[in-house]
C-alpha cells in the first residue's frame, strides 16, 4: 500500500512540469481579455480631462458618476432598450424555429437533392452579409416595414449557421428514439415535437445566447432600415455618443457597460446549456 501511494506521488510530481506552461498561456491570456473590460470600468469614472490624458492615467483621481448621468440624459435608452428587447426576442424565436425545422430536416429526412442544397447553405457562411443588404431592405419597403420593429428581426431569422448548428445536433442523436416513435405509431411531425426537439434543448440554448448577441449588438442593419429613427436600439444610441471632432469616453464607456448588463445576465443563466450545447452538437460528425 505504501509503494502505492509513493508512485502516485512520484506520477503527481512528473505530471506537474508537463501541466504548468498551459497553465501560464491560459492565465496570461485571461489577463489580456480582462484587461480592456477593467480599462472601460476606471474610465467611466473618469472626468473627459482625464480619459483623454496623454499619458494616460489607470486610476481616476476622483470617482464620479457624472458619465452615468450624462448617459441617460442624452440617450433615450428605455425607449431604445424596449426596440432592442423587442428585436432580440422576436429574432431568437423565429431563428430557433426555422432552425430547428431546417436542421432537422437535413439531418433525417431524406430527400432529392438535399446533399446539394445544404452545400448551399453552408456556400452562405462564406458571404459577408453586407452583400444582403440592399436585398433585404427592398425585401422590407415592398412589405411595409419600415421603421417597424418587425423589420429589424425578420432577416435575422433565417441563418445558415443556425441551420447547420442543428443539423449536427439531430445528426448526432441515436436512431433508435426515433424508430421508437415510429413504431408506436408517431408520425414525423410528432417523432419531431416530441421526441427530437427535446433532445436538442442544449444546441437550442446555445443558439438562443449566440442569435441574442449578434441580435443585441447589430448596429448597421437598424441604421439602414430605420431612416426615421424611431425604432432603433441601444447600439445607435451608443454610435451617436461618438462626436465627430470628440467624443465623451466615460459617458461612451458608462453607456456600454449599463448595455452590456442585460446580456451578462442572460449568459450566466443560461452558461451551462450554451456549453453543453456547443459541446454535444457537434461540431463534430
Amino acid at each position: 500500500m505504501a509503494e502505492l501511494v509513493r508512485g502516485r506521488a512520484r506520477r503527481r510530481r512528473g505530471a506537474a512540469p508537463r501541466t504548468w506552461p498551459i497553465h501560464v498561456v491560459l492565465s496570461a491570456a485571461a489577463v489580456i481579455m480582462v484587461v480592456p473590460f477593467a480599462w472601460q470600468i476606471l474610465t467611466m469614472f473618469k472626468t473627459t480631462a482625464e480619459a483623454t490624458r496623454i499619458p494616460p492615467t489607470v486610476l481616476p483621481e476622483a470617482f464620479s458618476t457624472r458619465a452615468f448621468a450624462t448617459f441617460f440624459s442624452t440617450v433615450p435608452f428605455w425607449s431604445m432598450f424596449a426596440v432592442s428587447a423587442g428585436a432580440l426576442v422576436l429574432r431568437v424565436a423565429g431563428q430557433l424555429a426555422v432552425a430547428a425545422l431546417a436542421g432537422y430536416a437535413f439531418a433525417r429526412i431524406p430527400f432529392r437533392g438535399r446533399t446539394a442544397l445544404f452545400g448551399l447553405f453552408i456556400g452562405m457562411l462564406m458571404v459577408p452579409s453586407q452583400l444582403f443588404l440592399i436585398g433585404q431592405y427592398d425585401l422590407m419597403k415592398g412589405l411595409a416595414l419600415l421603421d417597424t420593429l418587425p423589420a429589424l428581426a425578420i432577416p435575422g431569422m433565417f441563418s445558415a449557421f443556425g441551420t447547420f448548428l442543428m443539423r449536427q445536433a439531430f445528426l448526432t442523436m441515436p436512431k433508435d428514439y426515433e424508430e421508437a416513435a415510429r413504431l408506436d405509431g408517431a408520425n414525423t411531425v410528432q417523432v419531431f415535437w416530441y421526441v427530437m426537439l427535446p433532445m436538442a434543448r442544449p444546441t437550442l440554448a446555445a443558439l438562443a445566447v449566440l442569435t441574442g448577441l449578434y441580435s443585441w449588438n447589430d448596429l448597421l442593419w437598424p441604421l439602414i432600415v430605420s431612416p426615421s429613427g424611431e425604432n432603433r436600439p441601444l447600439p445607435v444610441g451608443l454610435a451617436g455618443l461618438q462626436g465627430q471632432f470628440g467624443t465623451d469616453y466615460p459617458t461612451l464607456m458608462a453607456g456600454a457597460f449599463v448595455c452590456s448588463i442585460p446580456l451578462v445576465i442572460v449568459f450566466l443563466v443560461m452558461q451551462r446549456q450554451f456549453f453543453a450545447g456547443i459541446a454535444s452538437s457537434g461540431l463534430k460528425g
